[in-house]
């Protein structure tokens, strides 16, 4: 018979791909747990040379607490999606305001140093949204949404931002 034959290959080509697997993914394979660091292990060294050291990380306090980020936050990275609004305006704007002097705040250009993130994104139309973000965590801390029609959309960004950050720092 013709199909006994076709059978007999089949089989016998399905027995070698599951003993395949079975070796390939580990039906047979010993199972082995993890290790800890041995404490005092010695430094990598890669041609004859150490490694160099980590960078040092900001605090690794951060609290949760929306409110209790916003008051303590001092320096702000700025970023726009926006194509109109870029990240210089923005900055002007807010060095320009009084309450940025009074508040103490810094602006930055590096995101990893700093205490807030504050993000334009262009939404619909003349509507724009501004988040601020604490960057360990993505916890929001302030949000707004505002129109370009009647001023400028930094300017207002930068007016509402702050007027948040003083009711925070006040109550």
């Amino acid at each position: 018979m013709k199909y006994t034959n076709t059978h007999k290959t089949s089989t016998a080509f399905l027995t070698a791909a599951f003993l395949t697997a079975a070796l390939l993914f580990g039906l047979g394979a010993k199972t082995t747990l993890a290790q800890a660091p041995d404490k005092d292990a010695t430094p990598v060294v890669v041609d004859r040379k150490p490694a160099p050291a980590l960078p040092k990380l900001k605090s690794t306090v951060v609290p949760s607490d929306a409110t209790t980020i916003f008051r303590s936050a001092k320096t702000i990275y700025i970023k726009s999606s926006s194509i109109l609004v870029k990240e210089a305006v923005i900055e002007a704007k807010l060095r320009k305001r009084s309450e940025f002097q009074q508040l103490g705040l810094v602006i930055t250009r590096d995101p990893n140093e700093a205490d807030l993130v504050l993000e334009l994104k262009h939404d619909l139309f003349t509507m724009y949204v501004y988040t601020a973000i604490e960057p360990q965590t993505n916890i929001v801390v302030a949000t707004g949404k505002l129109s370009s029609l009647g001023g400028t959309v930094a300017g207002k960004v930068a007016k509402r931002f702050l007027k948040q950050m003083v009711k925070a720092r006040i109550t």
